[in-house]
């Protein structure tokens, strides 16, 4: 089973990076062959919509960093995008590349039962935020599992913790890594040490 990371956080070490890691540490020790990426040491733009990948490619036109990344998304078996809330949001980087996801979709996406280049995956969304309060930012996953859904994202597994990170407390709650190790070996359970 082949696993890609995302790392959204501009904090290599920050919360939402350091779950992260530990779930793809878990699934690798499980057999799993992973791949990370930290989105912030990258250079790339974010989609110019030029729509060359619905008029005659069936990918993103832009050569830059992210163009790995596309690829190596495209070939997993599972996804993991991580980013801590800032502003009530995805991180830039994070959201630079989910706007450039747009190559994935065909031209007639909107109508195509098959909207997605992509064949079915599986995803972990891990949201971090320093505000305490569970009800804030709870829309930001329910809105991009919309659009996650239309790429051929058929199973998804939220880790969301609430109340961490700098100004709060800077330690990554246990039980986000419990929660992780959790997911990592849900999601090899089928498979085992198959890679």
């Amino acid at each position: 089973m082949k696993m890609v990371g995302l790392l959204g956080s501009p904090r290599a070490e920050g919360t939402s990076a350091t779950i992260a890691r530990h779930l793809l540490q878990t699934a690798a020790a499980l057999g799993a062959e992973t791949q990370t990426f930290e989105l912030n040491r990258l250079t790339y733009r974010g989609c110019q919509a030029c729509y060359a990948c619905k008029k005659g490619r069936d990918d993103c036109v832009l050569q830059d960093d992210l163009r790995e990344v596309l690829a190596a998304v495209q070939a997993a078996d599972v996804v993991l995008l991580a980013s801590p809330v800032y502003y009530g949001d995805l991180t830039s980087q994070l959201k630079g590349f989910i706007d450039r996801s747009y190559s994935y979709l065909v031209p007639d996406y909107l109508t195509n039962p098959q909207p997605s280049r992509l064949s079915p995956k599986k995803l972990v969304f891990i949201l971090t935020q320093g505000q305490p309060e569970e009800t804030m930012f709870a829309d930001i996953f329910p809105r991009y599992d919309f659009f996650l859904k239309w790429m051929g994202f058929t199973e998804t597994s939220l880790i969301r913790v609430c109340g961490a990170g700098p100004g709060r407390d800077d330690r990554v709650p246990t039980q986000a890594l419990q929660q992780a190790e959790v997911v990592a070996r849900r999601l090899l359970g089928a498979a085992g040490k198959q890679a």
